[in-house]
């Protein structure tokens, strides 16, 4: 299966931005892609990458879906909602 890889500035399930921090050379559609641990514009909601076949130095990507930590708005789940309309990895 393929899901939508998540990238710098897509939303979160709870309405935040995404921030690329683990990664600065790898992007989808001109933006960075999203790696493990990257956090939102709502503070920490670091999060969960599930992706068990693609990395990027060394750090798993995130898909549409994963999950996160809380975040300090406070949000329980601040998933990776949105990603590239085209570029895809499967799990």
């Amino acid at each position: 299966m393929t899901i939508p890889v998540h990238r710098h500035s897509d939303s979160r399930t709870c309405g935040a931005s995404n921030i690329v921090v683990g990664q600065s050379t790898v992007f989808a559609n001109r933006r960075l892609i999203s790696v493990d641990k990257d956090p939102d514009s709502h503070g920490a909601g670091n999060l969960n990458a599930k992706c068990n076949n693609v990395f990027i130095n060394s750090k798993m990507v995130v898909n549409i879906g994963d999950s996160a930590n809380p975040d300090q708005a406070p949000h329980p789940n601040p998933a990776a909602g949105s990603g590239s309309p085209n570029v895809f990895v499967g799990d």
